[in-house]
């Protein structure tokens, strides 16, 4: 069983791919016709359509549907202390690329639940079953919940490692700022968080790893690692709970 992880934004790549084709296509039948002219124009259409279809069908591949890119997860993976961790929280797991990426570091005697609000307005195919299947694919068993990162359905205190990868620079600044309040609530007292950003704060003018620092911060946790990886590609954020959490 191979893994599918759907196409991100297909709706706009698919919607401008169609476009593209539509000349190729009215390219092709001009072509058809014989005259002389009407090859050229023919052959115009088709070459601007091909052309503009280039970029789309490029994206639409972009990251691959097949593809775990699990190298994405190296850094949270081995920073977070699964070994000791009997309740793990993904939140923003879509369809499955992050539980994939996070799997090995996995032990199979902890529970590990993925989160999302599985909308497939942005990915094609979005949703429990295929996280699910993903999951099942890279042999780790997990519980996946259909939730807002916002209002977490999880009770206080219960997870020893919350993760969201590559999940925070999608959501409005004060969604993200209210996920991270979300998990700092379900975290326990010696529990872990591990953020996977991409440099692209919601203040373009900021400095992206502090912005991302300064919110992990602002959320109630004691930043004990913030570093670049992949060449700056993406920041890595290890936290741990900081005072007490207001539950009111």
């Amino acid at each position: 069983m191979a893994s599918y992880f759907g196409v991100y934004h297909w709706r706009r790549r698919f919607r401008r791919l169609f476009g593209a084709l539509a000349l190729v296509v009215a390219g092709l039948l001009a072509w058809r016709r014989g005259g002389r002219l009407a090859r050229l124009v023919g052959l115009a259409l088709a070459a601007a359509g091909a052309k503009r279809g280039y970029g789309p069908l490029d994206r639409v591949l972009s990251p691959p549907p097949w593809q775990p890119d699990r190298w994405k997860y190296r850094a949270p993976r081995e920073a977070m202390p699964y070994a000791d961790a009997e309740r793990a929280l993904d939140v923003g797991c879509g369809t499955g690329r992050s539980l994939v990426g996070l799997a090995p570091a996995v032990p199979a005697d902890c529970r590990l639940t993925g989160l999302d609000v599985f909308d497939d307005r942005v990915i094609l195919g979005n949703g429990p079953g295929l996280a699910r299947r993903n999951a099942a694919e890279a042999g780790l068993g997990v519980d996946v919940v259909a939730g807002d990162a916002a209002r977490l359905p999880v009770a206080d205190d219960t997870h020893d490692v919350v993760t969201a990868c590559r999940v925070l620079h999608d959501l409005p600044k004060e969604t993200a700022e209210s996920a991270l309040t979300e998990a700092r609530r379900v975290l326990g007292p010696e529990g872990t968080l591990g953020v996977l950003e991409l440099p692209v704060p919601h203040d373009p003018d900021a400095d992206p790893l502090a912005y991302w620092q300064s919110l992990v911060e602002d959320a109630g946790f004691a930043v004990e690692e913030a570093r670049e990886v992949d060449g700056g590609s993406y920041f890595l954020l290890v936290a741990t709970p900081e005072g007490a959490v207001d539950s009111g």
